[in-house]
């Protein structure tokens, strides 16, 4: 998959689109289902979300939807409709004839969102000071490495708008990845450059979900009014944000943004449909026939794209090594989970048509791929891209050629008589997602493996997932963009969302006997050789053949996904819906109406 490049590209886990993010000012205690009645009018808009920020420190973020694409920009953007780039913090760049340097010139008189000048000392404290520094974990360094070495980017000030960027080989990413957030640095600098008892920053206790919004600065088009756990985010728009209408006149329109806390997606539709929400984003298939035929009577729209992009999968945990003397995953299960034969015989298990049409109800569409279908890089089945169709009885014959037999309940053992059995794990407010879980059980099932199938909270999965690596098999999802280097922190073996087989991250325990398999470098390799390739034609050659690799070897195994849906009131107006990025991508130039 690529990570979403714009603002958010590097997320990780969880499939997903951008959260809708909301402001407000500083409302701590009243009921904001009644507030449009008790309060002077201010153009607002009021979405929702599962679940609660993990943090408000960009840098130490690793999961979306999240609000930074809404209150930090960086120094280039890109289009939700043709994912070109266009200027966003720099108002012009230069490109170098050698391809080794970028000389960005930031707009004149940009300003935080607290009034301090906001210049060419942040953007190299951002990188130098931030992604660059190998003592802070930030995802985003991954995308930044380049060549085989993993060099990575100096950041030059020239003048107080002038910077250079410069690589020491060609990079074909370069670019796109100077999307990442600034972020400042005169509010940063002293929790980077000092350290704790520990010996580590004090930056990565910084800007957690419990900190004083107003201690917050930002540079997008808001910033964090207030936040009640369990509840809201609060956005209200940055009185310095830059972008101005052709008349002149502030932008964004839409002064305050609320995101509401909901974490059950029941409970959201009928919010939405009671006139509480403004916006059902991404809506559920399930719900679109209902929200169709409301869509006169309840003063909304439904908007509809073609499939969401990223992917959506399930995983097996392949890490051979032990952490403090105990195996990450038992010998026995791990030993089935590195069988390549048993790894395709559950993605021929799963009936994904089944899936589309029941959990989908038909508004969906395989995937087959890592690279979400909207990239220019994707390859398409009919481009010799292998699939696994629905077939049981080809997963059984893989698994009866591989030592596995059945006893005379039709239970699967292996070659010692050990019952296969596993644990599926998967985020339990995704009831998309649990629902496809329940069907993978009963799927599994007809080949005779038992799932355990466990829904667990969010923060718990990453937790596992990234932490203490204690998992046998998870569904989730992984969002997706026009660039495929944006997914290179999940191919590189040494990536930090490397999930099927990761390695121990900063500051965590190790792990000894970690084995990285030839098939896994190799994609990790030829991601490394697409960034260097400045051919377009090359590197689409180089592309496909990771994505052959991966299909082969099935690390993940794809499922399906929805078509990318939006409900949008009519009041709001000025939606340029797009496959990328949704309803909101342009939020700048968005008007709400009475």
């Amino acid at each position: 998959m690529g990570l979403r490049q714009k603002r958010r590209r590097w997320v990780g886990l969880l499939g997903g689109l951008l959260a809708i993010v909301i402001s407000g000012l500083g409302l701590t205690g009243c009921n904001l289902d009644r507030f449009r009645a008790d309060a002077v009018q201010v153009p607002e808009i009021i979405s929702s979300f599962l679940g609660d920020p993990q943090t408000f420190n960009f840098a130490l973020s690793s999961t979306s939807p999240n609000v930074f694409g809404l209150i930090y920009e960086g120094l280039i953007t890109s289009n939700g409709l043709t994912g070109e780039l266009e200027p966003a913090l720099a108002e012009t760049w230069e490109i170098a004839d050698d391809n080794r340097q970028i000389t960005f010139r930031l707009r004149e008189g940009l300003r935080w969102s607290d009034g301090q000048p906001l210049t060419t000392d942040d953007v190299v404290f951002t990188y130098q000071d931030i992604y660059l520094n190998e003592a802070i974990p930030a995802g985003a360094r991954d995308i930044l490495r380049v060549g085989v070495a993993g060099a990575l980017p100096t950041v030059e000030k020239l003048d107080d708008r002038q910077v250079i960027f410069r690589v020491p080989e060609p990079f074909a990413p370069f670019l796109r990845n100077t999307g990442l957030p600034i972020l400042p640095r005169h509010v940063l600098a002293e929790s980077v450059h000092t350290l704790d008892t520990n010996g580590k920053p004090h930056f990565l206790s910084t800007w957690g979900v419990g900190t004083p919004p107003q201690e917050i600065v930002t540079n997008g088009m808001y910033t964090i009014a207030s936040y009640v756990t369990g509840q809201r985010i609060v956005l209200q728009r940055n009185p310095y944000y830059w972008r101005r209408s052709p008349s002149g006149e502030q932008q964004p329109y839409v002064q305050r943004f609320v995101w509401k806390i909901i974490e059950n997606r029941d409970t959201q539709l009928l919010k939405f449909r009671s006139g509480d929400l403004d916006m059902a984003e991404p809506m559920r298939p399930e719900d679109f026939p209902l929200l169709k035929r409301e869509e006169k009577r309840g003063n909304f729209r439904v908007e509809m794209g073609g499939p969401r992009p990223g992917t959506v999968f399930i995983a097996f945990n392949l890490n051979k090594g032990s952490r403090n003397g105990k195996p990450l995953v038992d010998p026995i299960k791990s030993k089935w989970f590195n069988t390549l034969p048993f790894r395709q015989a559950v993605a021929y298990a799963i009936d994904r048509d089944k899936m589309i049409a029941n959990t989908f109800r038909g508004l969906g569409a395989k995937i087959n791929s890592p690279l979400t279908s909207q990239s220019p890089y994707y390859l398409p089945p009919e481009a010799g891209l292998r699939v696994y169709n629905y077939d049981p009885e080809k997963a059984k014959q893989l698994l009866l050629g591989t030592g596995f037999r059945y006893n005379d309940r039709n239970e699967l053992i292996d070659a010692e008589g050990n019952r296969v059995r596993f644990t599926l794990l998967t985020n339990a407010e995704n009831t998309i997602r649990v629902s496809m879980a329940a069907q993978i059980k009963q799927d599994l099932a007809r080949i005779g493996i038992q799932v355990d199938f466990t829904p667990i909270a969010f923060s718990a999965l990453v937790d596992k997932l990234g932490n203490s690596l204690d998992w046998e098999c998870h569904l989730l999802g992984f969002t997706g963009g026009v660039e495929p280097n944006a997914g290179f922190n999940i191919w590189s073996p040494d990536g930090s969302l490397h999930s099927f087989n990761q390695k121990p991250l900063p500051n965590q325990p190790p792990i000894t006997g970690r084995q990285v398999a030839d098939w896994e470098q190799e994609i990790g390799d030829l991601y490394i050789q697409g960034a260097q390739e400045l051919d377009e034609a090359k590197r689409k050659e180089i592309y496909a053949k990771t994505q052959m690799i991966a299909q082969e070897q099935v690390p993940f195994i794809h499922l399906a996904t929805e078509l990318l849906m939006s409900a949008v009131r009519n009041t709001i107006q000025g939606v340029q819906f797009s496959d990328l990025e949704g309803a909101l991508w342009n939020l700048y130039e968005i008007q709400v109406t009475p």
